[in-house]
């Protein structure tokens, strides 16, 4: 089964879990996030676009032509029949199919995690992208949500800590998120995203590392004494005017 084929079989089970708010982490923090730093874009492009909630929110923001772009058939599907005003494109991050300069904001959200291949979509997100637009960026924490991390109570030493693991090698797993819904997984560090950005014309200018919301600690009390450890990373950058894509 290839990695297409595997994310067509599992929509349904992302959209029961993640959207119309079933989950808090989007609901109290993503969405409001992207609100947030996409506020005052007028033309948003989100890539990965999935059923569209993100989509449906920068238009619900103001934005008055936002596109979503999916390779997904499952989840395109689920979007135009949930509407709210988007687009949807049928189409990957490493070839998204529209001219130069074409929309003011991208928005990303926990996307990059499951491709093997970041620089190309970064390189593509900066030629979409017009002078002076913002790229708005969403990941699972890189450095606090690396490869078997996790909070512990060694009974030993009487201390509660969190776990990091291996923090540098790129790593590329298959997680198991729930019974028989399996998926591809990859790890890198910060600096290849931050530095990849850079290189094609994306300088960094803001960031935030919230703190998991209240209704995801609701219902995942044990994650509760690692509160202060956030499970989210949100980018802001902007496309330099003078950043060449040839």
């Amino acid at each position: 089964m290839t990695d297409k084929d595997t994310w067509e079989q599992h929509a349904r089970w992302w959209q029961e879990q993640f959207t119309e708010g079933a989950d808090a982490e989007y609901e109290e923090q993503i969405l409001p996030l992207a609100a947030q730093h996409l506020s005052g874009a007028h033309r948003v492009l989100d890539v990965g676009t999935g059923e569209g909630q993100v989509a449906r929110r920068a238009v619900q923001n103001g934005a008055s032509f936002v596109v979503g772009v999916d390779p997904t058939v499952a989840q395109l599907q689920a979007a135009r029949e949930r509407a709210g005003g988007p687009r949807y494109v049928r189409g990957n991050a490493g070839g998204l199919p529209f001219p130069d300069a074409s929309f003011d904001a991208v928005v990303v959200c926990l996307v990059f995690e499951h491709l093997v291949d970041h620089v190309t979509p970064i390189a593509e997100i900066a030629r979409v992208l017009a002078p002076g637009g913002r790229f708005v960026f969403f990941l699972n924490h890189p450095l606090l949500q690396s490869p078997n991390s996790g909070w512990v109570i060694d009974h030993v030493l009487d201390e509660q800590y969190w776990r990091i693991g291996p923090y540098l090698p790129v790593d590329v797993t298959m997680e198991q998120l729930d019974q028989g819904v399996v998926l591809p997984f990859v790890h890198r560090p910060l600096s290849h995203y931050v530095n990849t950005m850079a290189e094609h014309g994306l300088m960094l200018e803001w960031m935030e590392e919230p703190a998991p919301p209240e209704g995801f600690l609701q219902r995942a009390p044990e994650y509760r004494e690692a509160a202060s450890i956030p499970r989210l990373l949100m980018l802001r950058a902007t496309r330099r005017s003078s950043a060449s894509f040839s």
